[in-house]
């Protein structure tokens, strides 16, 4: 049982208010939020059709690692003003090996506890090998195999996504049932990193409808709710559970 309770009525913002001030109180480290910004600017790959082809005028010219660093600092500047200890995994613009982006993640978790860190890997998904355009398209979420905490957490995305993202953009679920709706790969950026972690694939950098989704402003307010409100319902939810 957590040492303090919200009113039954208050909305997910004013539980988030509530915990907060509970933990400033009691001098309490809250939730850390890493987002990781998926790739740089030197990685191969990773772009539209058009991008590849050199079309920087075209409406659809897209390269997921502009886009992935704009939704992060976005997210982090949205948590840190709501309260919530955001921080940018990657701050460089090229691109930061994996290895190394897991031992950042991991020194946190050895700092405040791999339980008072969650991470969130924003990348945009690919069908093909980016020559064409493809049909695929979507917004899914991974997490490692098996089930963890991590499985809580993609969860609360979801169900956020499903109340966001209406026909005819398309949602690839695994299965729509509790902590079964997330994918799950051993991508190396979940399985090395001890804390609970989701990597979130925004949709198809190779589907037309996709990309001019993902460049509207509509598209970017709609994948950052989804984003913060999953954290937050996670953090009001279930993190603060663990304050005993």
């Amino acid at each position: 049982m957590r040492r303090f309770a919200y009113q039954q009525s208050q909305s997910i913002y004013d539980k988030l208010e509530t915990l907060l001030a509970w933990l400033k109180a009691h001098a309490i480290q809250g939730l850390k939020v890493l987002v990781d910004n998926g790739h740089g600017s030197d990685t191969p790959g990773k772009c539209s059709p058009d991008a590849r082809n050199g079309l920087k005028h075209s409406p659809l010219y897209f390269k997921e690692y502009a886009w992935a660093r704009e939704m992060a600092n976005m997210m982090c500047d949205v948590l840190n003003a709501l309260g919530i200890d955001a921080e940018l995994l990657v701050p460089e613009v090229e691109d930061i090996s994996l290895t190394e982006r897991t031992r950042r993640v991991n020194a946190w978790c050895k700092r405040l506890g791999k339980d008072n860190v969650l991470l969130v890997s924003i990348h945009v998904n690919a069908a093909g090998n980016g020559k064409n355009w493809m049909t695929a398209r979507g917004w899914s979420i991974y997490t490692t195999k098996g089930e963890t905490e991590s499985d809580v957490v993609a969860d609360y995305f979801c169900q956020r996504a499903k109340e966001v993202f209406a026909p005819p953009l398309k949602l690839r679920l695994c299965k729509d049932k509790y902590l079964e709706r997330d994918h799950e790969e051993n991508f190396y950026i979940l399985h090395h990193t001890a804390c609970s972690a989701v990597l979130v694939e925004n949709f198809f950098q190779d589907n037309k409808e996709d990309v001019a989704y993902l460049k509207s402003d509509e598209g970017k307010a709609s994948c950052l709710d989804v984003m913060v409100d999953g954290v937050i319902n996670y953090m009001v939810n279930e993190w603060a559970n663990t304050l005993q």
